[in-house]
């Protein structure tokens, strides 16, 4: 089991290259903000040239983050990921006590010009990727102790979207699988919550720092403009 002592590690999946040029997308923004706080952070993502590029930022800055790139969220892809995580940041030396899931795969399309290859490929990235990730962290969430004053063994953070919540005029394919997203969360968290892990979904994810004295850890607050759920990490 881990112990206090343990370094903390964040685990983020998924950066929208698109928007992740001028630093603003969640999952890269998230990153950073958590490894300036002490974790240490791994980063699973397609594209090895920015999540290389956004890991050696992290540790020219000071941080502790190293890049796992996987040619697709494939089941295998990411529990191949996870496996390479663990090695790279084993116990009892380091404890993984949050996972952010940010992947995503949009389908904007009127519903007739949808192909039945976008259908899959959403419902693969958004739900099926999804399923693969949770079962990672919170395989590794059961083999921490719980952490004081949170009393949690982890936290894990799926990301979503208006879509999420809601479809709308060409977003039948895409809001069909974030609410699957949104779904599996929220069946996570009942299940899990009893385990003294944190499940949590976000429609729009903003992270806040709590600093405390410098003889307890600090305190990081995930909430949601959209949602009152937040979580102490």
């Amino acid at each position: 089991m881990a112990s206090q002592a343990a370094k903390r590690v964040l685990v983020v999946a998924g950066m929208y290259f698109q928007r992740i040029g001028n630093g603003s997308g969640t999952g890269a923004s998230t990153a950073r903000l958590f490894a300036k706080n002490g974790y240490s952070v791994a980063l699973i993502a397609r594209g090895g040239d920015f999540v290389n590029n956004l890991a050696t930022e992290i540790n020219s800055s000071g941080g502790q983050a190293a890049p796992f790139t996987v040619p697709s969220y494939t089941h295998d892809g990411i529990t191949s990921a996870w496996d390479a995580i663990h090695q790279r940041f084993p116990k009892p030396e380091y404890a993984i006590r949050a996972a952010l899931f940010n992947v995503g795969y949009g389908v904007w399309k009127p519903f007739l010009d949808i192909t039945p290859q976008e259908v899959q490929e959403s419902l693969n990235t958004n739900v099926a990727a999804a399923f693969s990730f949770s079962r990672g962290a919170i395989l590794a969430f059961k083999d921490n102790d719980i952490e004081e004053p949170n009393g949690k063994r982890g936290a894990l953070i799926f990301t979503g979207a208006t879509a999420s919540t809601r479809g709308n005029v060409l977003t039948s394919a895409f809001a069909a699988a974030k609410f699957g997203t949104r779904a599996l969360s929220q069946s996570l968290a009942k299940e899990f919550n009893k385990q003294n892990i944190h499940v949590a979904h976000l429609s729009r994810l903003i992270v806040q720092v709590k600093p405390r004295p410098p003889d307890q850890q600090e305190s990081l607050t995930l909430r949601s403009d959209w949602s009152p759920i937040a979580s102490q990490l």
